[in-house]
């Protein structure tokens, strides 16, 4: 597993743990780490959760009413607590991370396929593609492309193995 998917699944359960204890942001984010000594996690897979998680806890009203607008007949409290931390994580993506959306889209998926249920990645998946329309048709995202932010994903993955594991580009 990458390192970025791995930190995308630890935002994931510091998420889901906010959320089940209605906790305090900060006080999830501290302990999450002190409980985990998780002593594989590359320090930049801990930022990038750290990031992703205290972003995604900031801008809950904006996710959740992101979400909201293309869940039709669902509330967010009757969500399955997994299945709407994946949505917001992944909007939290969209909206204020340079990840391209469809990265952020097969990202969800891949966890949504872990932690969740065959159905619940049918839905997130429908509810993602919606949002990620939506956004295209606003605010088309510019950058680089889904190839390029693979490549780069995979080239800070192996950076800090040894040189001469690395292939030359």
């Amino acid at each position: 597993m990458g390192s970025r998917r791995k930190a995308r699944e630890c935002a994931l359960q510091m998420l889901f743990a906010a959320d089940f204890a209605d906790a305090v942001p900060e006080e999830v984010l501290k302990t999450y780490w002190a409980e985990l000594d998780d002593s594989e996690t590359e320090e930049s897979a801990r930022e990038f959760a750290t990031r992703l998680a205290a972003g995604t806890l900031a801008h809950l009203e904006v996710l959740d009413e992101r979400i909201r607008s293309r869940a039709e007949h669902w509330r967010i409290p009757r969500m399955a607590i997994v299945d709407r931390n994946i949505l917001r994580l992944a909007v939290y993506e969209f909206l204020y991370e340079p990840t391209p959306r469809t990265v952020a889209i097969n990202e969800a998926l891949e966890i949504a396929r872990r932690f969740s249920t065959y159905e619940a990645t049918q839905f997130i998946n429908g509810i993602l593609d919606a949002i990620k329309r939506d956004l295209d048709e606003q605010h088309p995202q510019q950058g680089i492309s889904i190839e390029e932010s693979a490549q780069a994903d995979d080239e800070r993955e192996h950076s800090t193995d040894d040189e001469s594991s690395v292939s030359p580009a």
